[in-house]
């Protein structure tokens, strides 16, 4: 089917449009872990293409509460405009065919990368199986491995922005995660591009206490900016930081990154806008749980290190 028009400049604006607008189901992402339903979405004559994920068909989880997934990846979306960063594509609460669940934009992928609408029963959820990603300007991928990334770990959405090479250094521009085993008696050195996108995101995660940070979960648009996706295991009051950006752990944190906290701190103050959308999403407990990492982060001026006390890389990584 054809891709849907672009919101045009100046018309109504994307959170609008998903929270208004009349939502159509197209078709439905069959590996997901959880139902993820891609869709189109029009409101006074402008459309666009989204994924909805109902709370219906969310899994139970073990250690989050039942029924909580869709709220979460909307906090993830208002703490990532607070940040002042726009990386996580515009998301809303609403309700839907299936019933209350989150809704998000649909990000087309990125120059090289097959950019065509996914057909009905192969839908692609905001972007999950992705396209080629523009990695850090200078910093051609390593060419000892073989590249990993995107939903198939076959150089999807993160096929420049991840690698597996050979060795034990990674390599000018690219910065290592850890070890993988790549087949029976062999391993390879699992590394990221050294790239400023990825380090917001690296932020990002820490701040939303991301549990589930995966090469598929990185999605670059095609104007080089870059959007993480799949925020349902986030702002849990325990530490369950997973990812696979650790290639700043203990490094100083930038200057950009100290104002956008700092900025980040003031808006969750008591009676400020954010701190009142986050009480309606996430529980009072896990509102000053992000205080507390914020206020962490900033104390330390640096990238948080694993804690040892939940496996540190996800599984599997892409």
């Amino acid at each position: 089917m054809p891709a849907p028009e672009r919101i045009p400049a100046g018309s109504v604006t994307p959170v609008e449009l998903l929270t208004r607008g009349e939502l159509t189901v197209r078709g439905q992402i069959r590996e997901a872990s959880n139902a993820v339903l891609y869709c189109t979405i029009a409101y006074e004559e402008q459309t666009a293409a989204c994924v909805y994920k109902p709370v219906a068909g969310e899994r139970p989880l073990w250690d989050f509460p039942d029924g909580t997934l869709a709220r979460r990846e909307v906090a993830a979306y208002e703490v990532s405009e607070a940040l002042g960063w726009g990386l996580v594509p515009p998301t809303v609460l609403r309700d839907g065919p299936y019933g209350e669940g989150m809704v998000q934009l649909w990000i087309e992928a990125g120059d090289g990368a097959d950019a065509a609408a996914p057909e009905a029963d192969d839908a692609a959820a905001g972007g999950t199986d992705g396209g080629a990603a523009p990695g850090t300007d200078d910093a051609p991928a390593p060419g000892a491995g073989d590249g990993v990334g995107g939903a198939d770990g076959d150089g999807g959405a993160g096929a420049e922005l991840l690698a597996l090479v050979e060795g034990d250094e990674p390599g000018d521009g690219w910065k290592a995660i850890g070890y993988a085993q790549v087949e029976e008696g062999r391993t390879a050195l699992l590394v990221h591009a050294d790239d400023a996108r990825l380090r917001r995101l690296a932020v990002l995660d820490a701040v939303i206490n991301n549990a589930d940070r995966k090469g598929g979960h990185l999605l670059p648009g095609r104007d080089g900016r870059l959007f993480g996706i799949d925020h349902g295991v986030t702002f849990n009051v325990a530490d369950k930081l997973r990812t696979l950006l650790w290639g700043w752990a203990g490094e100083k944190l930038p200057d950009e990154a100290v104002t956008a906290l700092g900025a980040l701190r003031e808006a969750l103050a008591a009676g400020a806008p954010l701190a009142g959308r986050l009480g309606e999403l996430l529980t009072p407990a896990e509102v000053d749980a992000v205080r507390g990492r914020v206020a962490a982060l900033l104390a330390s001026g640096r990238h948080p290190a694993p804690s040892g006390e939940w496996p540190a890389i996800p599984w599997p990584p892409v």
